[in-house]
């Protein structure tokens, strides 16, 4: 099993910026990619980015420019730095770590509202 622990959601005006943190324990050997997903009401759960574990990165189109991933092996921490905040990025974040041969592991999610 892998646990996952996300902080550093909250309220911010458009523009603000955030940082999400996704703390994970338990059997992390062999999870080799680690990403944010948000889910806004009504709207189905989306790929926002997302860090392989030799460092490779994926960012949504919707963020790219905007927001950067990025780890700490040694903390075995995953950050989500997001600047110039819309209120189309309004969701709850949720972390996520796929484990080779035993599929993915999710966090219980952080809200991030972005007032306009």
């Amino acid at each position: 099993q892998v646990q996952l622990v996300e902080s550093g959601g909250g309220l911010v005006q458009a523009g603000g910026s955030l940082r999400l943190s996704c703390a994970a324990s338990g059997s992390i050997f062999r999870v080799n990619v680690m990403g944010w997903y948000r889910q806004a009401p009504g709207k189905q759960r989306e790929l926002v980015a997302s860090i392989t574990s030799g460092g490779s990165t994926y960012c949504a189109d919707s963020v790219k420019g905007r927001f950067t991933i990025s780890r700490d092996n040694a903390k075995n921490t995953v950050y989500l730095q997001m600047n110039s905040l819309k209120p189309e990025d309004t969701a709850v974040y949720y972390c996520n770590a796929n484990r080779a041969g035993k599929g993915d592991y999710w966090g219980q999610g952080t809200q991030v509202t972005v007032s306009s």
